[in-house]
């Protein structure tokens, strides 16, 4: 009925009266108003869609949260990181979204590098730059190559010595070496293919060596890393080869007995290298469909898996929601990698039109084909700088 607009213009307007309260709270003297108003964020900007009112307030929010990474006990840093993300990723990935990570890049960057910072800071930091620098990085490539160097700081610090013995971890760092990893491999996608080669003969070798890796958790992570490096190094080059060594580590992970591991890892493990190996031996994926709405992606790569589960990691339950009405999804070259066409904003009182299965599958592998062309274009541009 004529109600129903009302209403829903009445809900937006709490909905803003509550983030404003939230945002003031961000300025409040106690730790615990602003851990707890920063918690709030987290919550709406990952279900809903913010842009305009964000658009308008980014600067005071950015100031603030700057000053919660800068000034704030751990819990905070680590809160507040999380939102520079969701931030960045509500404000689509424009010249807002550039200009905001102008701001926070360096102190991302250098809480992450700090020893003395708490290592749950650290690591949300580390998501939270690889997240940023995705997103809003200019094409000029200057913030790209400064972002992907401090990350390899961080997990590079796990690679083998020159006796070639790896290091004994610390309490807490296999996470903040997972977490600096896999943001790392997300800005690895945007490389030039030139800056790629480099990459390839820096850090495969390296990489196989920190399959040993004591922690589960840091392994799985690196799989999937050498997986996805391995992909980009045969979208360059069709001839490219990876050891016969590596495959023998990775067959003895995807049977891994050892009883001295929990059964649970060993199972996560298992599975997780069984794939790696598939598409190493074979060039195998195992296909994943998300749905959203009436839509849906197919994860049928190591590249759209990285850049899915990165977006995962930070808008957390919101993410199909975001997928179905973020512009950010469909306005850029490098979101054609999940082949997504302009969103259908439906009446809830249409049934959509079906495609059938065959036709969808179809339309994905298209443009998972155009990928590589796409992100070449993207790259070129990037090229000259790296």
């Amino acid at each position: 009925g004529a109600g129903e607009p009302l209403d829903e213009q009445t809900a937006q307007e709490e909905t803003e009266d509550k983030l404003k309260q939230c945002i003031d709270n961000l300025m409040d003297k106690s730790a615990k108003t602003r851990l707890a108003a920063l918690e709030s964020l987290r919550g709406a900007f990952s279900s809903r869609l913010l842009c305009d009112f964000l658009t308008e307030r980014r600067l005071t929010i950015s100031d603030c949260l700057e000053r919660s990474l800068r000034k704030g006990g751990g819990e905070e840093q680590a809160a507040a990181a999380t939102v520079c993300a969701q931030l960045c990723v509500q404000l689509g990935g424009g010249d807002e979204s550039e200009e905001g990570f102008k701001i926070l890049r360096p102190v991302l960057s250098a809480i992450m590098i700090d020893g003395c910072a708490s290592v749950a800071a650290r690591q949300s930091c580390a998501s939270a730059l690889g997240m940023c620098c995705y997103v809003s990085a200019a094409e000029d490539g200057e913030d790209l190559v400064k972002s992907m160097s401090h990350l390899e700081s961080v997990f590079t610090t796990s690679y083998p010595n020159f006796e070639g013995t790896l290091p004994t971890p610390k309490a807490g760092t296999p996470g903040l070496h997972s977490a600096a990893l896999h943001a790392w491999a997300l800005l690895v996608t945007l490389c030039p293919a030139s800056r790629l080669t480099v990459l390839l003969d820096i850090h495969l070798l390296k990489l196989q060596a920190c399959l040993e890796s004591s922690d589960v958790n840091y392994r799985i992570a690196v799989g999937e890393t050498i997986a996805l490096l391995v992909e980009l190094g045969r979208d360059i080059d069709r001839e490219f080869e990876d050891s016969d060594m590596l495959c023998e580590c990775l067959k003895g992970l995807a049977t891994d007995g050892n009883k001295h591991r929990a059964k649970n890892d060993r199972r996560k493990q298992r599975s997780i290298f069984r794939e790696v190996l598939h598409y190493i031996e074979n060039e195998d994926f195992t296909e994943e469909k998300i749905r959203f709405g009436v839509e849906g992606i197919y994860i049928d790569s190591w590249m759209r898996r990285r850049v899915y589960d990165a977006f995962k990691e930070v808008l957390e339950s919101g993410v199909r929601h975001h997928l179905q009405v973020n512009v950010l999804f469909y306005s850029r070259d490098i979101w054609d990698i999940f082949g997504l066409g302009p969103p259908l904003i439906l009446d809830s009182s249409v049934k959509a039109s079906k495609i059938s299965r065959f036709e969808k599958h179809l339309f994905n592998s298209a443009a998972f084909k155009a990928r590589t062309k796409l992100r070449n274009k993207v790259r070129d541009k990037r090229a000259d700088v790296m």
